[in-house]
């Protein structure tokens, strides 16, 4: 086909090549050059042709490699949108937990290591950081930007004060909320949770750290993931029925939302904040108004107590739970208010109720329905101790005096002074818990605290069975042990004496007298020490063969300092509980405990204070170490040496007209300044008669308290080892003194 039309094309030329010959010499040029383009008209055309197909080729091949850019950049595009998409996908949104403690007694830290093992479990990078080694002026700032999640597990310690190794930290966190210098949003973007520990048997104190660091946190613009968590060590009004169970529920919340941010979840907003409005639509400004009045009022409780849990439960709880009144009732509510003088309680239908928080009445809990005093971590840490514990309040334990005298190795401080008969005494209490925590507790301040009974009550009876049974188990186990002498293993197993001193405040059980009758009718004498902080109920108390009273400081100040009280009113309750005890007739004692360098330069005040009371007789006793304790700042320079307690008996002895120093036992670090009336004839009487005591009870008891006695019908010579100056120093000479090489103390017992 393409040579046909070749042919054609050559013949064509040359017929019209032909023509143009022939008509050149009739035209005129320019028809001849137009000719010439006529007859020559299929180059032309075939150049034309050419060249479009250039064009068109060209503009072909263009084409595709500009659609091929497009396709790759399509491709490009579509390849970064799910590379974008992944990487979405994969952003972290928080980076770790960083679990900040202040701990006194190691509660606080041992809830920050369990709650870090359980954010590990999680896949998410979790340490625990105790408070005094972390800088908040250099680190805390980069916490804002770190996507990481500070929690704040913090105690609350004496007078409202942060623990010893959070002191720093609060008090920069306190000066930073305030200064200008650093601003409002310092902390902005800083997301944190906050647990307090506390006990709200310290009425104004109650959680004080906890709930200062939550508003501070808050001044700086840090951002709360969830409302602040309270744990209470009163099991009485915790939530969960101890501080261990409120962190539990607490944490079960704080890893949920854990989790829920690293999914890259919010938080939504309910819309009805306690501070008004919906957290979405309150403005910027009104937020500037509460920060600014928030700085400037130290007291934020409106603003900040919205945080807590306690505030959770909403108007609706309250109608499910029973306790909204119709307002119809809202008028007598208030009269019989009225008629309680403030007191905030209400007599109904036979049952005590307390006012709620809105206009109804809560029911005041039954016996039945009341918590034990003991709670599980409690129990293992007193069990871990040695205590054989009793129902749901009480315990008992093997005194090692008990344990020396089986053996023939001298006896307590009460067989010098009294003349008890140490293998035959039991070491009980039927309260474990305390009004007090005294700096010298050998219990490290494991027991509970508590102003007043609020837990449930074991009867007496049982108590007093359990315990027996208990003693004579512990005694049980000394069968056959070397040196243990058969005849005071055979004594040991009947009680004889019983020493209301274990452990926590034995008059603060309901049925105290009852105990102690049951105490006098097994014929077991009694000797009880209280803290001084219940006046009312040493009036009360029926005779007992000794009643004590610890003083262990002489001023408010340093009564505070050792003992650290619960109540507020401490020093009235004390000074009245002294006026009590002076009303007793028989037998009472004043215990001093020396600590050195805290009390023991009050002499003139000690020597008011005895006149106040006027005891039979004064103990004084250099303070025991007990070990190092995180709760308490004691240690072995406290000690005072035997000396040093002789001397300051002495002084205070010249002090005091009526009294000298009767007794010593050197082993105890102990002295016995006793009134002149127990010196007859120039001799000391200051045992005790104990078959004479139990007559004189019995007969107190069946003539209704009518037929009275005194402490001088019941007096027994003191033997010559027992007096001060003796040269056995207190050490019964039908004992033999036994040295430990190891220079190892047993700290237990009376």
């Amino acid at each position: 086909m393409l040579s046909l039309f070749v042919t054609v094309l050559v013949f064509t030329d040359r017929v019209c090549s032909s023509d143009s010959r022939a008509s050149q010499d009739v035209h005129s040029p320019s028809e001849n050059y137009l000719m010439s383009v006529w007859h020559n008209r299929l180059y032309v055309y075939s150049a034309a042709a050419l060249l479009f197909g250039v064009w068109f080729s060209l503009k072909m091949t263009l084409k595709n490699k500009s659609f091929s850019k497009d396709a790759a950049s399509w491709v490009s595009k579509a390849e970064q949108k799910n590379n974008n998409s992944s990487d979405r996908d994969a952003e972290v949104h928080v980076s770790g937990v960083k679990i900040f403690y202040g701990s006194q007694t190691g509660t606080a830290k041992g809830f920050a290591h369990e709650l870090s093992e359980e954010v590990k479990t999680l896949g998410i990078p979790a340490e625990a950081i105790d408070m005094k080694d972390y800088d908040p002026d250099d680190q805390l700032a980069d916490e804002c930007v770190s996507k990481s999640v500070c929690v704040f597990l913090v105690a609350t310690y004496t007078d409202g004060q942060p623990t010893e190794n959070a002191e720093w930290f609060c008090k920069w966190l306190e000066e930073a909320s305030t200064d200008f210098r650093y601003g409002k949003t310092y902390l902005k973007g800083l997301r944190y949770a906050v647990f307090g520990l506390g006990n709200s048997v310290y009425v104004g104190h109650y959680n004080t750290v906890g709930k200062n660091v939550d508003k501070w946190l808050w001044m700086l613009s840090g951002k709360r993931i969830m409302t602040r968590g309270e744990g209470d060590c009163n099991v009485v009004k915790s939530r969960n029925g101890s501080v261990q169970a409120d962190f539990q529920a607490w944490k079960v919340k704080f890893v949920n939302r854990l989790q829920a941010l690293a999914r890259g979840e919010k938080k939504s907003c309910s819309g009805n904040c306690k501070t008004g409005g919906s957290c979405k639509n309150k403005k910027k400004e009104k937020q500037e108004e509460e920060r600014a009045a928030a700085q400037n009022n130290s007291s934020e409780e409106e603003l900040i107590e919205s945080s807590s849990d306690e505030e959770e439960s909403s108007p609706s709880d309250e109608k499910k739970s029973g306790s909204v009144v119709d307002v119809e009732d809202l008028g007598n509510i208030m009269n019989s208010v009225k008629k309680s003088k403030g007191k905030g309680e209400v007599q109904g239908d036979g049952q005590m109720v307390k006012l709620s928080k809105l206009n109804g009445v809560k029911r005041v809990e039954d016996e039945e329905e009341r918590r034990e005093m003991i709670t599980p971590a409690l129990r293992e840490a007193l069990t871990k101790q040695g205590y054989k514990l009793i129902g749901s309040h009480s315990g008992v334990k093997l005194c090692r005096w008990t344990k020396s005298m089986l053996r023939g190795r001298g006896g307590c401080y009460k067989h010098t002074f009294y003349g008890i008969e140490s293998h035959r005494c039991m070491e009980t209490t039927p309260s474990l818990a305390c009004a007090n925590k005294c700096v010298f507790c050998w219990r490290h301040h494991t027991n509970p605290v508590g102003t007043e009974w609020r837990w449930k009550m074991d009867p007496a009876e049982k108590i007093l069975q359990d315990a027996v049974e208990k003693h004579q188990n512990m005694i049980r186990q000394f069968r056959g042990v070397p040196g243990v002498k058969p005849e005071r293993y055979e004594e040991g197993l009947s009680v004889k004496h019983c020493a209301l001193s274990l452990v926590g405040e034995p008059i603060m059980y309901p049925e105290i007298n009852a105990f102690i009758r049951l105490l006098h009718f097994h014929r077991i004498s009694s000797f009880l020490v209280t803290n001084a902080q219940f006046p009312q109920e040493i009036r009360s108390l029926v005779p007992v063969t000794q009643l004590y009273v610890s003083v262990d400081a002489s001023t408010k100040d340093s009564l505070k300092k050792i003992d650290r009280p619960l109540f507020k009113d401490f020093w009235p309750r004390f000074l009245g509980s002294l006026r009590a005890l002076g009303e007793k007739r028989q037998r009472t004692v004043y215990r001093l405990t020396l600590v050195k360098a805290w009390n023991v330069e009050e002499m003139q005040a000690y020597s008011e204070l005895i006149a106040l009371g006027q005891p039979d007789f004064i103990e004084v006793k250099g303070v025991t170490y007990c070990g190092e304790s995180s709760a308490s700042s004691l240690t072995m320079a406290n000690v005072p040496w035997h000396q040093e307690v002789v001397a300051f008996v002495q002084q205070l002895a010249d002090m005091l007209p009526q009294y000298e120093i009767a007794c010593e036992h050197e082993h105890s670090n102990c002295l016995l300044i006793a009134h002149t009336k127990f010196k007859v004839d120039g001799e000391w009487w200051t045992w005790i008669d104990y078959e004479r005591f139990q007559e004189l009870a019995k007969a107190h008891e069946e003539s209704g308290g009518q037929q009275s006695f005194s402490a001088m019908d019941y007096v027994a010579k003191t033997p010559s080892w027992a007096l001060f100056g003796a040269q056995e120093q207190g050490f019964d000479p039908a004992d033999t003194r036994f040295q430990r090489r190891n220079k190892t103390k047993d700290i237990s017992g009376c």
